[in-house]
This record gives C-alpha cells, structure tokens and sequence, in this order.
C-alpha cells in the first residue's frame, strides 16, 4: 500500500512539473517546447490540464494542435464541457477535429450542440466522415444504433486465415478493436465471430467458416443502452455487435463506450432518487441548478401540505392528547427512512437487471418480512421507552404499534411503487426518496393519529 500511494504522490509531483512547463511554453508561444510536453503526457492528463486553462490558453491549443491530436484530446474530456469547447474552436477545425475522430464519439459531442451547429459542421466535414455520422445520428438517443461504432473489422466466412490476417492487417489502425473479427456470409448477414488468439494460430489455409463460433450474442440496433450494458456485464464481452432485423453488422459497441453508459445511467438514477430530474454540473449556476430541482420541490411542497391538513383534521384528538404531538416526527422519520431503505433496493436490482418476475416477487416477501421484524423491535423498545419516561403503558402501546404499522406498509411501499412504475415501463428511479418519503409520511400519520382515535378512550 506504501509503494502505491509512493507511486500516485511520484506521479502527482510528475505532472506538476509538466504542467509548470507547459505553462511556460504558453506564456513564451513557444509551440515546439509546447507540443514535446504535451503530447508526453497520457490523452487523460492533457483533458485535465486544458480544462483548467483560460479560455485565452486554450485558443493557443487548439492552434498549436493538429485535428487529430485535438481528437484524441475530446475523447479524454467530460461531454458536459464539449459544447463549450465546440462554441469557441473554429468550426473549420472542429468538423476537421470531428472527422478525425471515432463516429461513435463525434455522435456523443454532436449530440450535445443544438440543430443548427450539427447542420453547420456536417456541411463543412469531409463527405466520408460526415455520411458515416449521420448514420449514427439517425438512431435513437439511448439506443444500440446511437452508441454503436462502425468501425470494426469483419470477413467472409469463404476466406482462409491468411486472408482474414492480411485483410486485419490493413483495417486494424483504424478499426476501434481488433480482438474480434466478425464473419459475414454472401448478403453481409452476421453469422460467426473469429477470436484474434483462433485466427493467429490457425493454419493459413484453413476456411473461417471451420474457425469461427457459431454461437454469436447480438443486440438489435434498438435496443436500450443499459440493457446493453447488462448483457456485456453478464458475458464478459469486450465488445457485442449490432444488427437489424435481418442480422446484418452494422456496428459494435466496446466496452469503453458501455462504462460511459453505466457512469450515465447512475448519475440519472441517482439524480432522480434525490428528486432531481437532472444531475447538476459543476459549471452550472445558483439559477441553473435552482431550475432543476423547484418541479421536485413544488410537487414535494403541496404533498407537504396535504400532510399538514391531514394532522388538521385530527386536531380535535390533538386537543385532548397533546402529547401525541411529540412522536408525529419520530414516526414519520421512521417510515421515511425505512422505505427509502427499500426503494434502493428495489431500484438498483431493477436497474441491474437482478429481479425476474419471481425474484420480484421475492423482494416484496422478503421487505414485508424486513418490515415486520424491524417494526416488532422498533414497537417494543419505544414501548418500553415510553413507559419509563412517560409512565402511560397505553400511550407506549399506541406509539409502538404504529411504528410495527409504519414500517410494514413503509417497506412494502418503497419495495412495491418502483416495481410497478416498472412494469409500466416508467423508469423505476422517478419513485425518488423525497417522494417515497413524503409518501410514507402521509401513511403513518393515517395510522397513528387513526389509532389514537379509536383508542381515545384508553388516553384519556
């Protein structure tokens, strides 16, 4: 552990020795001093060092670079920074930068410029490259189709390996991996994959259709991205291919693209768990990220006050019992924090794909069995806690028999609610903490302040 954190403190000293330099190569114009530093550095370390420039050193960037170094640049930067970055290089450079690039990336920083800027920059782009990114565009957000490449390197199942070899060898520098090779019949429709290690050691005469597995895990050109993104978790791919509805290749998608898609459905999830319909940037304003969360919090302020008027309605049993006053916050507390417990757990398993119809299943036996535990404890404890302090056996009962409530309808609530969102195809996340508890809320004032009523008589 000691040579690690040696190594990362060696390393951190390292960089900021380049970036001294660097820094100074700036200040000079010095391009050549500039470019020896910078292009020593790993493509990561460049993005750190040219985000945290002023926009007047990094116009000086973009000039001392080449497209394709630029390219290489992108590639290593958060999309949430591309539009700025795109907004201030010369269009002329960013549609050279863009064709230089891998179409499937140049999609993902098209994707966040408004209509216009894409129409202005496919115009001004090489034909090739521009055609193969409108093919790209043309899918759906989210999809196979958007996050897919199209540059992967296949062959025919009538070639030998010596001509697989000799055509990998002229396709691999720009193929985005070489690991697999994908093997087509006379219509172009996937019927094989060849592994890199069964083609390099196979006889050169050897026909690929005796090479190649037969057993092949494709995905549909529509299918969504992070049920993608479980499938090459499962297998253990490096990479899937993409198909029509007739299996012809169109592309792969590596699994460097699919932890870009993990990190991004996360966030999303995670957002929306906290009751925000959007993750805040770090470059966002007070305003911006204001604007995020008030639908959330406006939705959340009149759920508020609809428990509000609710404990109104019981204000009658309140005047009688005042003490019943004190535990409203600890019985709601607790069915708020008991079916969030529950809601995250049901998200992540939805949301990795864990829970089957019977494994659903499962979970909500198994979060009411939770429920009934964690409530029978909680009620005897504060049972007994209230006797003691308070000396009424009857106020104890009445607080930990709600609680024994509470907690069975809170953990079914936060286990049952993302279940059925899912079922209708709603993203399970939008049943968001705020909300379940806000929720759970409403429900264990129902129950306590119910009970406190019926049982009126033993209270007073």
């Amino acid at each position: 552990m000691e040579s690690n954190n040696r190594y990362d403190e060696e390393y951190e000293v390292q960089y900021e020795e380049h970036w001294k330099r660097l820094n100074q190569s700036l200040e000079q114009e010095n391009i050549e001093d500039f470019r020896t530093e910078f292009l020593d550095m790993h493509p990561y370390d460049q993005a750190r060092f040219f985000m945290e420039q002023e926009k007047t050193y990094r116009m000086q960037i973009y000039a001392y670079l080449s497209p394709e170094e630029l390219g290489e640049l992108m590639e290593n930067v958060d999309l949430e920074d591309t539009t700025l970055i795109m907004t201030e290089m010369d269009p002329r450079m960013s549609s050279m930068m863009l064709s230089e690039m891998s179409a499937d990336n140049a999609v993902d920083i098209l994707n966040e410029l408004d209509k216009d800027q894409v129409a202005s920059l496919l115009t001004i782009m090489d034909k090739e490259a521009a055609d193969e990114i409108k093919q790209l565009l043309h899918y759906e957000e989210k999809t196979a189709g958007s996050i897919m490449t199209t540059e992967f390197v296949s062959t025919y199942k009538h070639y030998t390996a010596s001509q697989t070899m000799q055509l990998l060898k002229e396709e691999a520098p720009d193929a985005e991996t070489i690991y697999y090779v994908y093997v087509l019949d006379e219509e172009k429709r996937l019927v094989g994959v060849l592994s890199l290690r069964d083609l390099i050691i196979a006889p050169e005469q050897t026909l690929v259709e005796e090479l190649m597995s037969e057993k092949i895990v494709a995905v549909s050109v529509g299918k969504d991205q992070e049920e993608v993104a479980q499938m090459i978790r499962d297998y253990d791919f490096l990479a899937v291919p993409v198909v029509d509805f007739q299996d012809h290749l169109l592309g792969i998608i590596t699994v460097d693209d699919i932890l870009d898609v993990m990190e991004e459905e996360a966030s999303e999830d995670y957002s929306r768990l906290a009751g925000v319909t959007e993750a805040s940037r770090t470059a966002d304003s007070a305003f911006v990220t204001a604007r995020k969360r008030l639908p959330w919090l406006i939705i959340l302020l009149f759920l508020g006050m609809f428990t509000a008027s609710l404990i109104g309605r019981f204000e009658a049993t309140l005047e009688q019992v005042a003490v019943l006053a004190i535990f409203i916050p600890l019985i709601a507390g607790m069915a708020g924090n008991t079916g969030t417990q529950a809601l995250a757990v049901a998200v992540r398993g939805l949301a990795t794909g864990d829970y089957g119809k019977q494994g659903k299943a499962k979970l909500v036996l198994r979060e009411a069995g939770t429920g009934l535990i964690t409530g029978t404890v909680c009620g005897i404890v504060i049972t007994l806690v209230i006797y003691l302090w308070k000396g009424d056996i009857f106020l104890g009962l009445l607080v930990g028999i709600s609680i024994l409530a509470t907690l069975i309808v809170a953990t079914l609530a936060g286990s049952l609610v993302p279940i059925i969102m899912d079922r209708f195809n709603i993203d399970p996340a939008v049943a968001s903490g705020p909300f379940i508890t806000t929720i759970n809320d409403i429900i264990s004032i129902l129950i306590y302040f119910g009970m406190a009523t019926a049982f009126m008589g033993f209270l007073t």
